[in-house]
């Protein structure tokens, strides 16, 4: 099983998520470092602190040598997918080829209903996230795209330079909705990261995705499978909720360190980690 660590910068300091993501870089364990984008903190008060995601995520790729990085995950209707393509291309150089592109169809009423970003209803969502992620992929990897959708027109667009990775960052697709997110992620994902849960719920969805896989023709294995790992502050009791996760076939567990941010919890929680490997 691999491993990785997640801090959503909400309730934190700049300079608190900073020392986690450089202690985490020289931590071999850790293999990717994720944030999450939103505008507002979630699951949480809502009315407090929150660093906006991409602008963070460019930040800490600077001040990073190794560790890839991504966010858990966009919400595809904050940013045109002509605009994040650029984003994408653009932090994939920066960052050396270190990106990976997380992505969903969006969920955040409260937010979106305060910025005037309009959400749509479950099927509006799920319509719009596989237009933009034909749209996405297009722009990554096309000299030129012309889309014609109902959310999104494109005419000879183009999207340069390209990214380092060919033929483009891995999308990350975030979600479990089992009729239309699942099916999106057989079509267009390189990663499935399950939002967590107990290992059985991840077996399902895991054999709902397989079969849309092979519904589309798609061989699973071509996609990792993830899931986030809740850490309580203690290692051992996170490393066995990961270790149950990895029974039943999670390739790699996202460790959400929680607000305050603190280095020091890294190393012990690396050496339960590393146990499991």
């Amino acid at each position: 099983m691999r491993f990785a660590f997640k801090t959503a910068p909400q309730h934190t300091t700049w300079a608190d998520m900073l020392a986690v993501w450089q202690a985490a870089d020289d931590i071999e364990v850790f293999e990717s470092g994720w944030t999450f984008d939103h505008f507002y903190p979630i699951f949480s008060d809502s009315t407090g602190p929150c660093l906006e995601g991409w602008t963070t995520l460019t930040a800490l790729a600077q001040a990073t040598r190794r560790v890839r990085l991504g966010t858990l995950v966009t919400g595809i209707h904050y940013r045109h997918p002509a605009v994040l393509a650029n984003m994408v291309s653009t932090l994939d150089i920066i960052s050396g080829g270190r990106l990976e592109v997380g992505i969903g169809a969006g969920w955040n009423e409260e937010e979106s209903g305060a910025y005037g970003i309009e959400l749509g209803s479950p099927g509006d969502r799920s319509d719009r996230f596989e237009e933009a992620c034909e749209v996405l992929v297009g722009l990554l990897t096309q000299e030129t795209t012309t889309f014609k959708g109902a959310y999104y027109q494109l005419v000879g667009a183009r999207n340069e330079p390209k990214a380092v990775q060919k033929p483009h960052p891995p999308i990350c697709i975030g979600g479990s909705g089992e009729r239309r997110t699942l099916r999106t992620a057989a079509r267009f994902a390189q990663h499935w990261n399950f939002v967590g849960g107990t290992p059985a719920e991840f077996v399902h969805k895991r054999e709902v995705l397989h079969a849309h896989c092979e519904d589309l023709g798609r061989n699973p294995g071509e996609i990792l499978l993830s899931s986030h790992v809740m850490f309580d502050g203690d290692p051992a009791g996170t490393a066995a909720s990961a270790a149950a996760l990895g029974e039943v076939g999670v390739e790699l567990g996202i460790v959400h360190i929680r607000p305050p941010h603190t280095a020091a919890v890294l190393e012990p929680l690396a050496t339960a980690l590393s146990e499991l490997r």
